[in-house]
Order: C-alpha cells, then sequence, then structure tokens
C-alpha cells in the first residue's frame, strides 16, 4: 500500500482547499444561521466537480477513485460538515446506487444531473420506528396494474427537500408469491401524487443540511422503477453503506482537523498569564492528542478505501475507520471547546459548530454500537 497520495490527488487536494477557505469559509457561520442548504454553494461544488468524481465520464462524472471523494468530503469537513454531508449523501446515497444496481436507461437517465450537480437524490431507509433495524421496514410496495403502490414514511432522508431533489429512492416491502418477506429499492420522482415531502428537522447540528421526514400514500410509479433485483434492496443497501461509512470516516476526520487547526491558531493568539496559551503543557498535550487521533482516523479511512480500489474485503475495516474516526471527532471537537474556554461556547467561534455537528457522525451511517457488531461478526464471534 502506497501511503502517498498520488500528484492527481495531490492537485486535487489543494484545489478543494483553495475552494474551501475562499468560498466557503466566509459563509458557513451565516449559512449555518439561516438553517437552508445554501444552493448556491451547492452550484460552486457542482462547477467544481465534486458531485460526479467516481462515474465515468460517460455519464458526466470525472472516472476519479473513491479515495478521491473522500479527499473532497474531508476538506468540506474542515470547515463545512453540513456541505459536507450534503456531497457524501448526493453521490453515495443518491446516485451510486443508480450505478451499482440501475439498469442502463436508469442509469442514462438518472445519472448525467446527478452526476454535474443539476440534480440531488436521497435514498428512503429509516423509519420512524426503525433505525438500527432497518430490516424492520414497514413501508410497502404492490405491484397493481404495471404500477408500484407506495405505502409508509421514512426518517431523517438527506437531501430529499431541495429546489433541485428529484427523487428519493425508498426501500419498501415487497411481498413475493409465497408469502416471504423482501425488500425492494424503488425511485419515486419528486411530484408523484402522494408523496408528501414534511417540513425541516430541528437539529442539533448539521443546520444547514436538508433533512426531512418523507410520506407516501397510495403512491403510485411504473414498474420499471424498481432499482435492481426485486427483493434484493435491503441487500444491495447494505452494500452501499459499506463504502458510506469510509466517506463518512473521512467526513469526521476533516472535522477532528478543523479542529486542530482552529485550536493551533487560538493558542497562539490567546494569551493567559503574560504569556500564550499554547506554551503550556495542558494547552499543547490536548492539542497533540487530537492531532494523533486525527492522523490515526485518517489513515484507517485511507487503508479501507484502498482496500475497496483493490476489489478486497473491506467491511470490517469501513467500520473500523468510520467508529474509531467518528469516535475521535466528537471527542477532538469537546477538546477544542475547551480550548477555546468561554469563547468555545460562542456560536462566533468554529468548534462550537464542530461540537454540534461532531455528535450525528456517532449516529448516521450505522450507530457506533451497530459498527462494534459489524467488527465482532468479522471477526467470526458469534452472533446474539
Amino acid at each position: 500500500m502506497d501511503l502517498d497520495l498520488s500528484s492527481e490527488q495531490q492537485e486535487f487536494q489543494k484545489t478543494v482547499r483553495a475552494f474551501v477557505d475562499d468560498a466557503i469559509r466566509p459563509n458557513a457561520e451565516r449559512w449555518d444561521e439561516a438553517h437552508e442548504l445554501p444552493m448556491d454553494a451547492v452550484k460552486q461544488m457542482a462547477d467544481l466537480g465534486l458531485f460526479g468524481l467516481p462515474f465515468p465520464e460517460e455519464y458526466g462524472g470525472s472516472g476519479a477513485d473513491f479515495l478521491t471523494l473522500c479527499l473532497a468530503i474531508e476538506e468540506l469537513a474542515r470547515v463545512d460538515s453540513s456541505l459536507a454531508i450534503t456531497l457524501e449523501a448526493a453521490v453515495g446515497l443518491g446516485a451510486m446506487p443508480v450505478w451499482q444496481f440501475g439498469t442502463e436507461d436508469q442509469r442514462q437517465q438518472y445519472l448525467p444531473p446527478l452526476a454535474t450537480g443539476e440534480a440531488l437524490a436521497g435514498f428512503g431507509l429509516t423509519e420512524p420506528g426503525g433505525g438500527s433495524d432497518a430490516g424492520a421496514t414497514k413501508t410497502t410496495a404492490r405491484l397493481e396494474n404495471g404500477e408500484w403502490v407506495i405505502n409508509g414514511s421514512k426518517s431523517f432522508i438527506t437531501n430529499s427537500g431541495t429546489p433541485i431533489t428529484k427523487f428519493v429512492t425508498v426501500t419498501a416491502v415487497t411481498d413475493s408469491p409465497g408469502g416471504k418477506k423482501e425488500i425492494s429499492a424503488i425511485i419515486v420522482p419528486v411530484g408523484t401524487p402522494g408523496f408528501v415531502v414534511g417540513k425541516s428537522y430541528r437539529k442539533m447540528g448539521w443546520w444547514h443540511s436538508d433533512t426531512h421526514e418523507l410520506s407516501f400514500s397510495d403512491v403510485r410509479v411504473p414498474e420499471e422503477n424498481l432499482l435492481g433485483d426485486r427483493g434484493e434492496g435491503f441487500r444491495n443497501f447494505l452494500k452501499i453503506l459499506d463504502d458510506g461509512r469510509i466517506a463518512i470516516a473521512a467526513l469526521a476526520v476533516g472535522l477532528a482537523q478543523g479542529c486542530v487547526d482552529e485550536c493551533v491558531k487560538y493558542s497562539q493568539e490567546r494569551t493567559a498569564f503574560g504569556q500564550q496559551i499554547g506554551s503550556f503543557q495542558a494547552i499543547q498535550f490536548k492539542i497533540a492528542d487530537m492531532a494523533m487521533k486525527t492522523e490515526l482516523a485518517r489513515s484507517a479511512y485511507h487503508r479501507a478505501a484502498w482496500l475497496k480500489e483493490q476489489g478486497r474485503p473491506y467491511k470490517k475495516e469501513a467500520a473500523m475507520a468510520k467508529l474509531y474516526a467518528s469516535e475521535i471527532a466528537v471527542d477532538c471537537a469537546r477538546d477544542a471547546v475547551q480550548v477555546h474556554g468561554g469563547y468555545g461556547y460562542i456560536e462566533d467561534f468554529p468548534v462550537c459548530r464542530h461540537f454540534r455537528d461532531s455528535k450525528i457522525l456517532e449516529i448516521g451511517e450505522g450507530t457506533s454500537e451497530v459498527m462494534r457488531i459489524l467488527i465482532a461478526r468479522e471477526l467470526g464471534l458469534p452472533q446474539s
């Protein structure tokens, strides 16, 4: 495994970092206060080609590897986790299922606008009564006269209510003729009668990420909107989550790195007892630990991404990277607030936002508890 980024990846990383520092950093606090996804920023991200990174050029993408996408997510999260999760969900949850499991007609129809950032899509898995127990799906879809008739609801669905959201792929129970429960994935275009996007959630963090509850009441879509094989929707989405966990680890590393950067800067500016607080060992040790954890988490997600690109098993490594990175992100955000003292509790300072944004990383795309279960299972331990 080569630990160095390629020259192309290094140049790309510099480009994204410059974009983040010039266009995102000056506005992140204002966008957060508005509690609304800034579509101008989404357009700028699209112009930079971020939404099409892992997809072939024939569908509007750039054919980059998965690590390159993760680098973009990390750079965004250094400053703005809401935009970082917008990118991660748009690519990993909105477009990737179409690329991996869609028919050629579906790819031709849906992928180009997603890859160019002209459109966004969401994936409806989580339901009000089932988060970690995603297999307990209650949303149903029955086949009637060549149409799927969908009823149910979904919760916490990212990118589901933006002005450019075109569809949401939902998992639903589609009972087989034998009566055995099966879960399938179905594409539901925005504007379909009976498909209602609820109001935005009042969240602890990710204030300007777009997140909604969705409801479906006798929603009818054509039979050909089935994404992947019938009955394979849940299994396919678990494959999508393996990739998503690497990307969330990258997001967590970006947030942690942002905390380190802010603490180094603040400790050189802030004085107490006649000297810079960065000269105190208590502060030095805290920041050193933050930097160490961040670098270890970065190595973990880089390795998981490398295994994926090599076509080797990576489920365990993805879970480990996501688990460790998300937990150290929370640690780093908490310690960053402590380093800043009272100012860390004030919204004018980025570490306050990082602290609010960090907690969801231990929950979304697999809780820390579920990650430990997956790791134990991959180690061959007996299932409970």
